[in-house]
């Protein structure tokens, strides 16, 4: 189906956008998956906020030209799905891995962080913003618990030393 050239730029300007305060890209091949499934993957995509759109290569080359998700270019081929993860860099990958899991033909292609490609599953599993407070928080307090036994230690050694 022919696309009006006016159609033609309003879709570049609209995923374009997408792209500027996108912090990551994941490009699928979605062939082959229900129209159930796939509004189920958009609705959870929307509450995880992930921009997701099914877009011709062509256009989809104009939209990345110059961007950090340039480096995406050589997997435009075949039918292209491309989700820009707006608040966390691994959402959009943690998102199409578990879909992936119950869709034996959905196919991540590549995924585009920081202007680099990186394999999906890395960055899948990247910690989320809560997750990584919490990690670093675990290491604060185990430092300064064992920063405290060894005070103690030092107390309880001087004061042998002078008994």
């Amino acid at each position: 189906m022919a696309i009006k050239l006016e159609d033609k730029k309003a879709i570049v300007a609209e995923v374009s956008e997408a792209a500027k305060s996108a912090l990551s890209a994941v490009v699928v091949d979605a062939r082959g998956v229900t129209v159930s499934a796939m509004t189920g993957l958009r609705k959870q995509a929307r509450e995880s906020g992930v921009y997701m759109r099914v877009v011709r290569n062509t256009l989809l080359r104009r939209v990345v030209e110059g961007t950090p998700f340039e480096v995406l270019t050589d997997t435009f081929k075949g039918p292209t799905l491309i989700a820009f993860s707006n608040e966390h860099p691994g959402a959009a990958a943690r998102i199409f891995k578990d879909f992936a899991k119950g869709q034996e033909k959905f196919e991540i292609k590549a995924a585009a962080f920081e202007g680099n490609l990186i394999a999906a599953d890395a960055l899948a599993s990247l910690p989320t913003y809560d997750e990584a407070i919490s990690q670093l928080m675990s290491v604060i307090q185990g430092a300064t618990s064992k920063f405290v036994r060894t005070l103690a230690a030092i107390q309880a050694q001087k004061e042998a030393s002078a008994a």
